[in-house]
Protein backbone atom coordinates (compact mmCIF):
# COMPACT_ATOMS: atom_id res chain seq x y z
CA UNK A 1 0.00 0.00 0.00
CA UNK A 2 2.04 3.03 -1.52
CA UNK A 3 2.48 5.58 1.49
CA UNK A 4 1.36 3.72 4.22
CA UNK A 5 2.97 3.84 7.97
CA UNK A 6 2.24 0.33 9.83
CA UNK A 7 3.10 2.28 13.40
CA UNK A 8 0.59 4.95 12.70
CA UNK A 9 -1.74 3.15 11.59
CA UNK A 10 -1.60 0.63 14.68
CA UNK A 11 -1.66 4.04 16.80
CA UNK A 12 -4.94 5.20 15.60
CA UNK A 13 -6.22 1.81 15.78
CA UNK A 14 -5.31 1.52 19.14
CA UNK A 15 -6.57 4.76 19.62
CA UNK A 16 -10.12 3.75 18.12
CA UNK A 17 -10.83 0.70 20.19
CA UNK A 18 -9.47 1.87 22.92
CA UNK A 19 -12.57 4.65 22.71
CA UNK A 20 -15.22 2.28 21.77
CA UNK A 21 -14.25 -0.47 24.19
CA UNK A 22 -17.59 -0.74 25.94
CA UNK A 23 -19.98 0.23 23.18
CA UNK A 24 -17.79 -3.11 21.92
CA UNK A 25 -18.40 -5.33 24.45
CA UNK A 26 -22.58 -4.25 24.82
CA UNK A 27 -22.78 -5.05 21.32
CA UNK A 28 -21.10 -8.39 21.36
CA UNK A 29 -24.32 -9.85 21.93
CA UNK A 30 -25.09 -9.54 17.95
CA UNK A 31 -22.07 -11.42 16.99
CA UNK A 32 -22.09 -14.37 19.74
CA UNK A 33 -23.26 -16.77 17.35
CA UNK A 34 -20.99 -16.26 15.49
CA UNK A 35 -18.32 -16.67 18.21
CA UNK A 36 -19.58 -19.74 19.38
CA UNK A 37 -19.11 -21.10 15.71
CA UNK A 38 -15.28 -20.24 15.74
CA UNK A 39 -14.41 -22.40 18.96
CA UNK A 40 -16.80 -25.01 17.80
CA UNK A 41 -14.63 -25.05 15.06
CA UNK A 42 -11.25 -24.40 16.77
CA UNK A 43 -12.57 -27.95 19.40
CA UNK A 44 -10.65 -26.48 22.66
CA UNK A 45 -9.86 -29.58 24.64
CA UNK A 46 -9.07 -29.99 28.64
CA UNK A 47 -5.85 -28.60 29.27
CA UNK A 48 -4.91 -27.20 26.34
CA UNK A 49 -2.93 -23.65 25.94
CA UNK A 50 -4.56 -21.22 23.97
CA UNK A 51 -3.63 -17.48 22.83
CA UNK A 52 -6.79 -15.53 21.52
CA UNK A 53 -5.31 -12.80 19.55
CA UNK A 54 -6.73 -9.45 18.95
CA UNK A 55 -9.46 -10.55 21.58
CA UNK A 56 -11.06 -7.15 21.82
CA UNK A 57 -13.18 -7.62 25.50
CA UNK A 58 -12.53 -11.33 25.39
CA UNK A 59 -15.53 -12.78 25.16
CA UNK A 60 -14.84 -15.64 22.56
CA UNK A 61 -11.38 -16.25 25.12
CA UNK A 62 -13.40 -16.96 27.71
CA UNK A 63 -16.13 -19.04 25.78
CA UNK A 64 -12.69 -21.39 24.96
CA UNK A 65 -11.74 -20.69 28.80
CA UNK A 66 -14.92 -22.79 29.64
CA UNK A 67 -14.32 -25.62 27.76
CA UNK A 68 -10.61 -26.82 28.94
CA UNK A 69 -10.68 -26.78 32.56
CA UNK A 70 -8.98 -26.05 35.59
CA UNK A 71 -5.32 -27.44 33.97
CA UNK A 72 -5.19 -24.86 30.99
CA UNK A 73 -4.84 -21.50 30.32
CA UNK A 74 -6.07 -18.92 28.11
CA UNK A 75 -3.93 -15.88 27.53
CA UNK A 76 -6.18 -12.96 25.80
CA UNK A 77 -4.64 -10.55 24.27
CA UNK A 78 -4.78 -7.46 22.21
CA UNK A 79 -3.15 -3.91 21.11
CA UNK A 80 -5.91 -1.92 22.90
CA UNK A 81 -5.44 -2.14 26.72
CA UNK A 82 -8.81 -0.65 27.17
CA UNK A 83 -10.59 -4.03 25.38
CA UNK A 84 -8.81 -6.28 27.82
CA UNK A 85 -9.59 -4.20 30.44
CA UNK A 86 -13.12 -4.28 29.46
CA UNK A 87 -12.95 -7.45 29.34
CA UNK A 88 -11.65 -8.78 32.56
CA UNK A 89 -13.71 -6.24 34.44
CA UNK A 90 -16.98 -8.00 32.94
CA UNK A 91 -15.77 -11.50 33.52
CA UNK A 92 -14.79 -10.38 37.14
CA UNK A 93 -17.64 -12.56 38.48
CA UNK A 94 -17.28 -16.02 36.41
CA UNK A 95 -15.05 -19.00 36.92
CA UNK A 96 -13.62 -20.06 34.04
CA UNK A 97 -10.20 -21.73 33.49
CA UNK A 98 -7.30 -19.59 34.29
CA UNK A 99 -7.29 -16.64 32.08
CA UNK A 100 -4.32 -13.80 31.85
CA UNK A 101 -4.22 -11.07 29.63
CA UNK A 102 -1.80 -8.84 27.73
CA UNK A 103 -1.71 -6.05 25.75
CA UNK A 104 0.76 -6.82 22.95
CA UNK A 105 1.17 -6.28 19.01
CA UNK A 106 -0.23 -9.27 17.15
CA UNK A 107 2.78 -9.05 14.69
CA UNK A 108 6.08 -8.98 17.70
CA UNK A 109 4.18 -11.26 19.94
CA UNK A 110 6.12 -11.87 23.66
CA UNK A 111 5.71 -15.57 23.82
CA UNK A 112 8.79 -18.14 23.28
CA UNK A 113 8.38 -20.53 20.67
CA UNK A 114 6.13 -23.42 21.19
CA UNK A 115 3.98 -22.77 23.98
CA UNK A 116 0.59 -22.82 22.68
CA UNK A 117 -1.76 -25.50 21.78
CA UNK A 118 -4.21 -23.40 19.93
CA UNK A 119 -4.28 -19.62 18.61
CA UNK A 120 -7.77 -17.87 17.59
CA UNK A 121 -8.24 -15.33 16.07
CA UNK A 122 -11.81 -13.57 15.84
CA UNK A 123 -12.60 -10.89 13.14
CA UNK A 124 -9.27 -9.41 13.53
CA UNK A 125 -6.65 -10.72 10.92
CA UNK A 126 -7.90 -8.62 7.98
CA UNK A 127 -7.20 -5.42 10.39
CA UNK A 128 -3.39 -6.07 10.79
CA UNK A 129 -0.83 -4.17 8.60
CA UNK A 130 1.33 -7.21 8.10
CA UNK A 131 -0.86 -10.11 8.61
CA UNK A 132 1.70 -12.56 7.12
CA UNK A 133 4.38 -11.43 9.77
CA UNK A 134 1.35 -11.90 11.99
CA UNK A 135 0.98 -15.34 11.13
CA UNK A 136 4.50 -16.17 11.35
CA UNK A 137 4.52 -15.03 14.73
CA UNK A 138 1.34 -17.39 15.50
CA UNK A 139 3.33 -20.10 13.81
CA UNK A 140 6.70 -19.68 16.10
CA UNK A 141 4.46 -20.00 19.32
CA UNK A 142 2.33 -23.13 18.26
CA UNK A 143 3.23 -26.60 19.24
CA UNK A 144 3.98 -29.22 16.68
CA UNK A 145 0.60 -29.73 15.27
CA UNK A 146 -0.70 -26.65 16.89
CA UNK A 147 -3.69 -24.92 15.02
CA UNK A 148 -4.84 -21.90 14.22
CA UNK A 149 -8.32 -21.15 14.12
CA UNK A 150 -9.80 -17.27 12.45
CA UNK A 151 -12.54 -15.48 11.43
CA UNK A 152 -12.56 -13.01 8.38
CA UNK A 153 -15.55 -11.07 6.60
CA UNK A 154 -16.26 -11.94 3.02
CA UNK A 155 -16.34 -9.92 -0.12
CA UNK A 156 -17.52 -6.40 0.10
CA UNK A 157 -20.90 -7.31 -1.77
CA UNK A 158 -21.87 -9.85 0.75
CA UNK A 159 -20.83 -7.53 4.09
CA UNK A 160 -23.67 -4.88 4.45
CA UNK A 161 -23.20 -4.67 7.81
CA UNK A 162 -20.05 -2.57 6.62
CA UNK A 163 -19.92 -2.00 3.33
CA UNK A 164 -22.84 0.64 3.30
CA UNK A 165 -21.17 2.40 6.06
CA UNK A 166 -17.90 2.10 4.35
CA UNK A 167 -19.51 3.04 0.87
CA UNK A 168 -20.88 6.61 2.62
CA UNK A 169 -17.46 7.28 4.23
CA UNK A 170 -15.73 7.09 1.00
CA UNK A 171 -18.55 9.20 -0.99
CA UNK A 172 -18.94 12.14 1.50
CA UNK A 173 -14.86 12.50 3.14
CA UNK A 174 -11.89 13.12 1.68
CA UNK A 175 -9.54 9.48 1.79
CA UNK A 176 -8.03 9.18 5.39
CA UNK A 177 -4.18 10.28 6.71
CA UNK A 178 -3.34 6.69 7.64
CA UNK A 179 -4.86 4.60 5.08
CA UNK A 180 -6.96 1.50 6.16
CA UNK A 181 -6.47 -2.26 4.56
CA UNK A 182 -9.63 -3.32 3.46
CA UNK A 183 -11.38 -5.50 6.01
CA UNK A 184 -12.76 -7.68 2.92
CA UNK A 185 -9.30 -8.00 1.45
CA UNK A 186 -9.08 -12.09 2.52
CA UNK A 187 -12.82 -12.73 2.06
CA UNK A 188 -12.60 -15.31 -0.68
CA UNK A 189 -11.64 -18.79 0.38
CA UNK A 190 -8.55 -19.20 -1.95
CA UNK A 191 -7.11 -16.05 -0.99
CA UNK A 192 -7.18 -16.63 3.22
CA UNK A 193 -6.03 -20.97 2.03
CA UNK A 194 -2.78 -19.24 0.17
CA UNK A 195 -2.17 -16.80 2.62
CA UNK A 196 -2.61 -19.40 5.37
CA UNK A 197 -0.30 -21.55 3.07
CA UNK A 198 2.50 -19.05 2.38
CA UNK A 199 2.83 -18.68 6.32
CA UNK A 200 3.66 -22.11 6.52
CA UNK A 201 0.40 -23.83 8.07
CA UNK A 202 -0.69 -26.98 6.52
CA UNK A 203 -4.24 -28.69 6.52
CA UNK A 204 -6.89 -25.97 6.19
CA UNK A 205 -10.66 -26.22 6.10
CA UNK A 206 -12.19 -22.89 5.53
CA UNK A 207 -15.96 -22.74 5.94
CA UNK A 208 -18.72 -20.00 5.10
CA UNK A 209 -21.01 -18.68 7.90
CA UNK A 210 -23.89 -16.36 7.69
CA UNK A 211 -23.49 -13.86 10.21
CA UNK A 212 -27.68 -12.44 10.46
CA UNK A 213 -28.14 -8.61 12.45
CA UNK A 214 -31.10 -6.40 12.41
CA UNK A 215 -31.39 -2.90 13.44
CA UNK A 216 -34.52 -0.95 14.71
CA UNK A 217 -33.25 1.92 12.74
CA UNK A 218 -31.24 3.34 10.41
CA UNK A 219 -29.03 5.20 13.47
CA UNK A 220 -29.16 1.80 15.18
CA UNK A 221 -27.45 0.59 12.04
CA UNK A 222 -24.75 3.08 11.81
CA UNK A 223 -24.04 3.14 15.83
CA UNK A 224 -23.32 -0.64 15.47
CA UNK A 225 -20.66 -0.01 12.68
CA UNK A 226 -18.75 2.62 14.69
CA UNK A 227 -18.97 0.04 17.62
CA UNK A 228 -16.73 -1.96 15.00
CA UNK A 229 -14.78 0.40 13.06
CA UNK A 230 -11.85 0.93 15.26
CA UNK A 231 -9.67 3.58 13.96
CA UNK A 232 -12.59 4.50 11.57
CA UNK A 233 -14.52 5.46 14.87
CA UNK A 234 -12.21 7.23 15.79
CA UNK A 235 -11.42 9.46 13.17
CA UNK A 236 -15.57 10.07 12.54
CA UNK A 237 -15.86 11.08 16.15
CA UNK A 238 -13.61 14.09 15.64
CA UNK A 239 -15.86 15.44 12.82
CA UNK A 240 -17.47 18.64 12.70
CA UNK A 241 -21.07 17.96 14.21
CA UNK A 242 -22.30 18.90 10.88
CA UNK A 243 -20.52 16.70 8.66
CA UNK A 244 -21.37 14.00 11.25
CA UNK A 245 -24.71 14.24 10.57
CA UNK A 246 -24.81 14.60 6.90
CA UNK A 247 -22.46 11.30 7.06
CA UNK A 248 -25.44 9.54 9.64
CA UNK A 249 -28.07 11.15 6.97
CA UNK A 250 -26.40 9.53 3.95
CA UNK A 251 -25.85 6.22 5.37
CA UNK A 252 -29.83 6.49 5.95
CA UNK A 253 -30.60 7.07 2.51
CA UNK A 254 -27.82 4.25 1.46
CA UNK A 255 -29.03 1.32 3.54
CA UNK A 256 -32.20 1.13 2.46
CA UNK A 257 -31.99 -1.63 0.32
CA UNK A 258 -31.75 -3.18 3.75
CA UNK A 259 -35.37 -2.52 4.64
CA UNK A 260 -37.08 -4.97 6.22
CA UNK A 261 -40.23 -4.27 8.08
CA UNK A 262 -39.98 -1.70 10.54
CA UNK A 263 -36.36 -1.97 10.34
CA UNK A 264 -32.94 -3.24 8.71
CA UNK A 265 -31.61 -6.88 8.37
CA UNK A 266 -28.63 -7.78 6.82
CA UNK A 267 -27.32 -10.98 6.01
CA UNK A 268 -23.42 -11.19 6.35
CA UNK A 269 -20.83 -13.71 5.02
CA UNK A 270 -17.80 -14.47 7.02
CA UNK A 271 -15.25 -17.37 6.20
CA UNK A 272 -14.21 -19.32 9.28
CA UNK A 273 -11.10 -21.22 8.79
CA UNK A 274 -8.68 -23.93 11.09
CA UNK A 275 -5.16 -25.08 9.67
CA UNK A 276 -2.77 -26.82 11.30
CA UNK A 277 1.20 -26.23 12.00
Amino acid sequence: MSGFDSERFKANERAGFNRIAGRYLAGAAARQALQQALVELAAPAPGERILDLASGPCLLAADAAARIGDGGLVVASDIAEAMLACGRDALAHEAPAPMVYCAADAETLPFADDCFDLVTIGLGLFILPDPSAALAEVRRVLVADGRVALSVWGPADTVPLISHAQACIARLLPPPRVPRPSVFRFGEAPVLARLLGDAGFGTTDITDYRLDCRFADAGDYWQAFLDLAGGAAEAIARLPEAVGRELADEVARDLQPCRDGDGYATSNRVLLALAHK
